[in-house]
């Protein structure tokens, strides 16, 4: 079991709207845009100007042109999930990363995030694409709780709006930029505790949404949606039967946060597993596909609201296929 003691986010301050897409000349406008995939804006790292000069033809001009890094961003939500906790860079004794489009092969960036935040300790990524949060949980379940530091960092820097195609309608309606960062305990108790993690795959869809280097976002759209759900759902479904499992349990009490893709997609999973409105949250719709902080983003921004109930299912899907969850309970 793990302890979760905060949860930290940062959205970057410059925001696409469904006029400022349409504004491109790219056969889309605003109604177009909700009733396919109900967003509305999305937060990017990208000069607005530079989208609307160049419609990020040439991904590697766009890490130059780009606000903020991977490690800026990351270190944004690092140093807001510390404040949350009370916590220093001092206690921080390992650093996770994870993320759909990091910004270097080497180092890893969870290197550079913990530089940009000031903790010395060992660093590596552990990613599965949208999933990696849930991933990184399920890796650190599963060590020997003495062979981990008090406190662990997760962080998810996504900013892909920098692999965007902004001339491709389909894609560049879909993203935005967040990164995140958890702060969570093998032995520390904290206000949550992380009770249940699952991770599956399928590495056969390897190629059904993929990033080349120096390349933009590809998905086969309808194949990963119809994905998207199914998982989503059975995710979702282990989770509450886990949680109905034990006696004083009830379904009320469980609220369903998955993975921000699109909020088409968040409902039709709602719909088949009559998931009650109220306890669905979500912020997709104000901020666009943000890839792996999507889902802790969501906790983040509710941090300290009596919305998120008594427990929370995370279910997140991601490019691999994988497919993961967590069950978090207040402690």
């Amino acid at each position: 079991m793990l302890y979760l003691h905060a949860i930290g986010h940062f959205h970057p301050e410059n925001v696409v709207t469904n006029e400022f897409l349409e504004s491109l000349g790219i056969e889309t406008n605003d109604e177009w845009i909700r009733e396919r995939v109900g967003i509305r804006s999305r937060h990017t790292v990208l000069p607005l100007d530079y989208i609307r000069q160049t419609k990020n033809r040439d991904p590697r001009a766009a890490i130059e042109a780009a606000t903020l890094s991977n490690a800026q961003t990351g270190a944004r939500a690092g140093q807001l999930a510390l404040e949350r906790a009370k916590l220093t860079p001092r206690d921080i004794g390992m650093v996770l990363s994870g993320s759909c489009s990091p910004d270097e092969c080497i180092p890893a960036e969870a290197n550079r995030v913990a530089a940009a935040i000031g903790i010395d300790g060992p660093s590596l990524d552990v990613s599965s694409a949208c999933s990696s949060f849930c991933s990184q949980l399920y890796f650190l379940e599963a060590m020997r709780p003495e062979k981990l530091p008090d406190f662990v960092m997760l962080v998810n820097p996504e900013n892909s709006t920098r692999v965007v195609d902004y001339g491709d309608r389909s894609s560049c309606v879909l993203w935005g930029d967040c990164s995140t960062a958890a702060i969570v305990s093998p032995r520390v108790p904290g206000p949550w505790k992380v009770t249940e993690t699952w991770l599956k795959g399928d590495p056969a869809g390897a190629d059904k949404v993929v990033v080349p280097r120096f390349g933009h976002f590809r998905q086969q759209g309808a194949e990963v949606q119809k994905f998207a759900i199914k998982r989503t759902g059975e995710t979702w479904q282990a989770i509450r039967d886990q949680w109905l499992a034990t006696p004083g349990h009830t379904f009320d009490q469980l609220t369903f946060i998955g993975h921000q893709a699109n909020l088409r997609m968040l409902e039709a999973v709602s719909r088949r597993c009559e998931i009650p409105a109220a306890q669905h949250l979500f912020n997709v719709d104000r901020r666009g596909n943000v890839g792996s902080s999507g889902a802790p983003s969501v906790f983040s921004e509710n941090w300290g609201s009596p919305a998120l109930g008594r427990a929370i299912a995370l279910a997140v899907v991601g490019s691999g296929l994988t497919w993961a969850g967590a069950l978090f309970e207040r402690a």
